[in-house]
C-alpha cells in the first residue's frame, strides 16, 4: 500500500470515506481479526480456522461468508474441503496496524512518531 500513489483519496471529503467505515465495521469483530491473523501465512480450511479462532466451524463459516462478500477472503475448493485465503494484503495490514496501535495504547510498544516528510506529502506540500 503506497500512500503516495493514493494521496488524492486521503482527504476528508474523499468518496471512499463511507466505504472505509464499512471496512472498519467488518474488522470490528474479534473473531474476524483472529481469522485474518490465522490466514496471514496462507490458506486454511474452515475446521483449522475454527480451532485457531476458538469458535465452532458453523460460526466461523458465517464470519468467512461475510468476509468473502466484503472481498477480504477468497476460496478454493479441493474435494469436499474449502480453503480460505486473504484476498490481498490490505486487511492484514489494517489488522497489524490496529494491533500496533493497541500496543501503543497500552504503553507496551516503543514510542515513535510519523515522519514529518510523510505528513507534508499527504498535505500536498
Amino acid at each position: 500500500m503506497n500512500a503516495d500513489n493514493n494521496a488524492g483519496n486521503l482527504t476528508a471529503d474523499s468518496q471512499y470515506v463511507e466505504l472505509a467505515v464499512e471496512v472498519f465495521a467488518m474488522l470490528a469483530d474479534a473473531t474476524r481479526v483472529r481469522l485474518i491473523l490465522a490466514l496471514r501465512h496462507g490458506e486454511l480450511p474452515v475446521n483449522v480456522l475454527a480451532e485457531k479462532a476458538g469458535k465452532s466451524a458453523a460460526a466461523v463459516s458465517q464470519h468467512l461468508a461475510k468476509m468473502r462478500l466484503a472481498r477480504m477472503v477468497a476460496t478454493r475448493q479441493e474435494g469436499t474441503k474449502v480453503y480460505y485465503r486473504l484476498q490481498d494484503g490490505h486487511a492484514w495490514q489494517l489488522v497489524a496496524d490496529a494491533i500496533h496501535q493497541a500496543e501503543h495504547t497500552l504503553g507496551t510498544a516503543p514510542h515513535h512518531t510519523i515522519a514529518p516528510h510523510s505528513l507534508k506529502r499527504e498535505a500536498g506540500a
